[in-house]
């Protein structure tokens, strides 16, 4: 059976720190916190008692509840007073020197019995765990922040660790209303590892002046449901923290991927550390603050951050009859757009038309669709197999399969066929929009605009500029975005745009984490959802995208940037080589045959 501690000692109450001691209090274990001096514990009891009074006001706990709470809480500025504790959280700065200092004296405090742990995010519990004469007795208990909500702790064994301890630490995570993944000793542990290599590669891309700060987290808020965009998130996180949790990192596994973006390191030298002190990425209406306000990056709402006039757009053509085509095509008829469906064939022409019709009901039926407005966008869709009927329209979009050379013979023949003025559009996700472009006569009218499945339902569409692309055109399709009732975000022309260049790198690390017997799927799956609140683990999502969708998209990232760390994971190859794509085939990451 494992241990039931039932007293606990809590080294350094600042947010994290406080938040442990909480959660240790609020499952009936009382509780030793110790901070170095009266100045720090009155701020330890300060944001206890916040804490306490916030659960209170909303309802989560009863006066009688939180004065129970708070009195099995004791203070002090003595380390010594943590002998008589059966485990002992160590939540102090992340300064390994500062750790390894603290668990010697604790080492020399504590029964032989009594098990230390380390909150670190990113530090060797290894290192920390030498400094003392029992590192068998010595693990890591990374509480996420704030640590009172979140549901996950990663519990990290070093080579050393007996397992009994890891054990009855495991039990403890459970006890107090968390899941808890167990990991081995590397630095950034799972989440960390996986959150800010991603984090990182948003910065870069934030650097290079690629998009703006608004495009990228607005990107990636909504295109993969994530609960904040990277960057807002690193402003919340603390710049400084970020960047030397990522030196910490890269310094342990050598990953270029890891090295901190230099912008980084500049902020955190400027004091730009985030909300913290109310300007990092973004500027905050002050120190500590949530409130985003306007800086002098800011777009210029008033008039319009593409300074262009638009073209009219009255009458759209759609190519293609697969699902994103069949969306795009339902988001333009009910916009209100006499909307142009081009098919191959006649029965592809009716079945698209079959499943609008069926996708538009369901709208009705959920009271989310007038019949009226139902009947309206019907009419508006025109099905043909004719390529000459997009002689009419304002914008074409093409929507077909992923191959270069039937979307250039496409572009030839819509720049044969199209009016002069004419924008024309590809719903590529990876390839290069410049390739559509220079198969015409005018390069300047073609952009890209890269809708997510399905489309009726997702918010996003990267809009892609070409070299070529004319600010005009860019300025018509995000007013064309706008009526569609879609939030657009620009990027340049190059593989992955946005989301997917940010996303498919941090999935190919999560698959090389499991063929490097880290951790299971099942444990890295746990650790962001509820870690990092991303709606889904990164193998539940990659079998729903397909794993040869995923493996291609990886390969073209791979050899647009050139960059060994995007080179798709051997144990992706080998699943797609053996069938194993996914939900779609019944088995991916995992057996859905008897599902």
């Amino acid at each position: 059976m494992p241990r039931e501690f039932t007293t606990i000692g809590v080294v350094g109450l600042g947010t994290m720190g406080a938040g442990i001691a909480e959660v240790m209090a609020r499952n009936g274990i009382k509780v030793i916190g110790v901070e170095v001096d009266d100045a720090g514990l009155a701020r330890g009891r300060g944001h206890l008692r916040s804490s306490v009074a916030r659960a209170v006001k909303r309802g989560k706990l009863t006066d009688a509840e939180a004065q129970e709470l708070q009195d099995r809480v004791a203070f002090s500025t003595s380390l010594d007073d943590l002998a008589a504790a059966e485990l002992v959280v160590e939540a102090v700065p992340e300064d390994l020197e500062l750790k390894r200092s603290v668990f010697q004296r604790l080492d020399a405090i504590c029964p032989p019995e009594t098990v230390l742990a380390t909150n670190t995010s990113a530090l060797s519990v290894t290192e920390i765990s030498v400094a003392t004469a029992r590192p068998s007795r010595v693990v890591g208990v990374h509480f996420f922040n704030p640590a009172t909500v979140m549901k996950l702790a990663e519990v990290v064994r070093t080579v050393v660790t007996d397992p009994e301890v890891v054990e009855d630490v495991e039990a403890l995570v459970r006890r107090l209303g968390k899941d808890d993944v167990t990991c081995g000793d590397r630095a950034g542990f799972i989440a960390n590892a996986l959150l800010f290599g991603y984090l990182n590669h948003a910065v870069a891309m934030y650097e290079q002046k690629y998009a703006t700060r608004e495009d990228i987290d607005t990107a990636m808020r909504l295109g993969c449901g994530l609960p904040m965009g990277p960057l807002a998130l690193l402003d919340l996180i603390g710049i400084d923290t970020a960047y030397e949790i990522l030196d910490t990192m890269y310094k342990q596994g050598r990953d270029r991927l890891h090295a901190p973006a230099p912008i980084l390191k500049q902020m955190a030298t400027a004091g730009l550390l985030g909300r913290k002190t109310g300007r990092g990425f973004y500027t905050y209406e002050s120190s500590d603050s949530p409130v985003v306000v306007d800086d002098e990056q800011t777009p210029d709402a008033g008039q319009g951050r593409h300074g262009s006039a638009v073209r009219d757009v009255r009458r759209i053509g759609v190519v293609g009859s697969g699902t994103m085509a069949n969306g795009i095509a339902e988001v333009c008829v009910k916009a209100g757009y006499q909307t142009v469906l081009v098919a191959r064939a006649t029965a592809k022409v009716d079945a698209a038309r079959a499943a609008i019709s069926r996708s538009l009901e369901k709208a009705v039926q959920r009271g989310k669709l007038a019949a009226g407005d139902r009947d309206a966008a019907l009419e508006r869709l025109i099905g043909t197999i004719d390529l000459t009927d997009l002689s009419d329209c304002d914008l074409v979009i093409e929507a077909v399969v992923e191959d270069v050379e039937v979307k250039r013979a496409l572009f030839s023949n819509f720049d044969e066929l199209g009016k002069p003025g004419a924008i024309l559009a590809t719903t590529t996700s990876s390839l290069p929009v410049i390739e559509c472009a220079m198969a015409t006569q005018r390069p300047a009218d073609v952009v890209g605009v890269h809708f997510f499945n399905p489309a009726p339902v997702m918010k996003l569409v990267e809009v892609v500029r070409t070299v070529k692309t004319a600010d005009d055109v860019v300025a018509t399709v995000h007013a064309v975005c706008a009526r569609l009732g879609k939030v657009a975000v620009d990027c340049g022309d190059r593989a992955g745009f946005i989301v997917n260049a940010l996303l498919f790198p941090y999935l190919n690390d999560a698959v090389k984490m499991l063929e490097a017997h880290y951790a299971t799927a099942e444990d890295i799956d746990t650790a962001m959802k509820r870690g990092c609140g991303y709606p889904m683990g990164p193998f539940e999502l990659l079998d729903v995208v397909g794993l040869d969708v995923s493996l291609a998209i990886q390969r073209v990232l791979y050899l647009e940037f050139r960059e060994p760390g995007f080179a798709p994971a051997p144990l992706l190859e080998h699943l797609v080589t053996a069938g194993y794509l996914g939900r779609k085939a019944g088995r991916g990451f995992r057996d859905y045959s008897s599902r």
